[in-house]
């Protein structure tokens, strides 16, 4: 594994625990549905939360949540469909994304809830 991967898996692995630690019931991470990825799948309540980890290291030229574009959106409402039709899931679907920045060797983490919502792509 590069160290740009290793990177990344770290970031997810601390967005997975800032997740749990918040209450939500991770269902899957890395789910794959054609050439689709979706991060973390969790449970919270009633929703079914779709997140996207965005990784960076400071300084941070684009907000991480800036480089989930259109198409981006597009391949993880896809994926989720699939996920929802596959698992004969009835819950209401968000959409987060949890920003890890790296500042300094140490990560800062923001999670933004409804990040975006499918209607709007």
């Amino acid at each position: 594994m590069d160290e740009r991967m290793d990177f990344g898996k770290a970031g997810e692995q601390l967005a997975v625990d800032y997740l749990i630690g918040q209450g939500l019931v991770i269902l899957d991470r890395n789910w794959h549905f054609s050439h689709k990825e979706i991060d973390v799948i969790a449970r919270e309540g009633n929703d079914l939360v779709v997140v996207e980890v965005k990784t960076r290291n400071a300084p941070v030229r684009e907000l991480p949540e800036q480089a989930i574009n259109r198409q981006k959106r597009q391949f993880l409402i896809a994926a989720a469909n699939a996920y929802v039709k596959y698992n004969r899931i009835s819950l209401e679907v968000r959409f987060d994304v949890v920003n890890v920045v790296f500042n300094a060797g140490k990560p800062e983490l923001n999670h933004i809830r409804n990040a975006f919502f499918p209607t709007l792509w």
